[in-house]
């Protein structure tokens, strides 16, 4: 929950300074858990939120390689989606069909602005490093936050198999040109074609009448994801099964959430963790795709698609 460029740490969420001893920490601890418990009229996942910065801190040792740890994401933020995972054995297994580059309109987006913001004239050796990011205003955190959300989004729908095929930073205006009105992904499998945005608000967020509401929401995204999807959708002569927001496991309580129709189109949240599950089953109402319109969907999305 807290190694995302956009997120508080485990004592801004208890509310205390990082030289806070521990038995004031502990006391923070239990006034924030009474001040958010659902049952007193709290926010239930800023409670949980509560909850995951204790088990973060709430002992000597998970405090020390807490301490010790945080602040040195720099290698795994620049790294990009192939490099920043885990050493483990090769896999062999045939993976979804990808074009595009996931987050990477966003991420140089986020290096532009990052430069601008330093100033010209000065030697920026690591646009990644911890501490100029955090210190950095909230809209260019959440540019680099979501190229990261991105870029996760694409390694777990890669590890769907070759039964499926993702369009990654999608042109969803009429002209074509304005990278600001994007899908972040399409993906086409045999439960639907879903236009799916992946997001990053740093902390929880509700739902509000079918839409995303949070303190670092801004706009209407459920909306701005379906009406991209339909512009799409007359450009290529498809139709989508559903769209999907896919947000960190610690925004929402619920691993998937189903908002029902928008604007006609079936829509879902969906953390990370639930993901697959959710590509695989489909989105409850959406329309399943096979056979031969599979393939034919797939061919005019490949003539039709422009990347970012």
């Amino acid at each position: 929950m807290f190694d995302s460029p956009m997120s508080v740490s485990a004592y801004e969420v208890l509310r205390v300074t990082v030289d806070v001893d521990d038995e004031a920490l502990r006391r923070a601890y239990r006034a924030r858990l009474r001040e958010t418990h659902p049952d007193t009229g709290g926010d239930a996942a800023l409670f949980v939120q509560v909850q995951r910065a204790w088990e973060l801190v709430g002992t000597p040792e998970a405090r020390a390689a807490y301490d010790r740890g945080r602040g040195t994401s720099s290698a795994e933020w620049g790294a990009g989606p192939a490099a920043s995972a885990p050493s483990r054995p090769a896999d062999t297994r045939p993976r979804a069909r990808s074009h595009g580059q996931p987050g990477g309109w966003r991420r140089e987006r986020y290096l532009s602005l990052i430069r601008e913001w330093v100033g010209r004239g000065v030697d920026l050796a690591d646009p990644y490093d911890p501490a100029l990011v955090r210190s950095a205003p909230p809209e260019i955190r959440h540019i680099l936050a979501d190229a990261l959300a991105e870029e996760e989004t694409a390694r777990l729908v890669s590890e769907l198999g070759m039964g499926y095929t993702v369009w990654h930073d999608v042109f969803a205006d009429r002209d074509g040109r304005d990278p600001e009105q994007k899908i972040d992904h399409l993906v086409l499998g045999p439960s639907g074609l879903y236009a799916m945005l992946s997001e990053d608000f740093g902390g929880p967020v509700g739902i509000r009448r079918g839409e995303i509401s949070g303190a670092n929401v801004i706009g209407s995204p459920v909306t701005q994801l379906v009406s991209r999807a339909r512009v799409v959708a007359r450009a290529a002569g498809v139709r989508f099964s559903g769209a999907i927001v896919v947000l960190p496991d610690d925004a929402v309580l619920d691993a998937i959430t189903d908002l029902g129709k928008v604007r006609g189109t079936p829509v879902a949240l969906v953390t990370r963790s639930a993901l697959t599950t959710l590509l695989r089953r489909g989105i409850p109402g959406a329309r399943e795709v096979g056979g031969t319109e599979l393939f034919d969907i797939r061919t005019r999305l490949q003539q039709r698609v422009r990347h970012v």
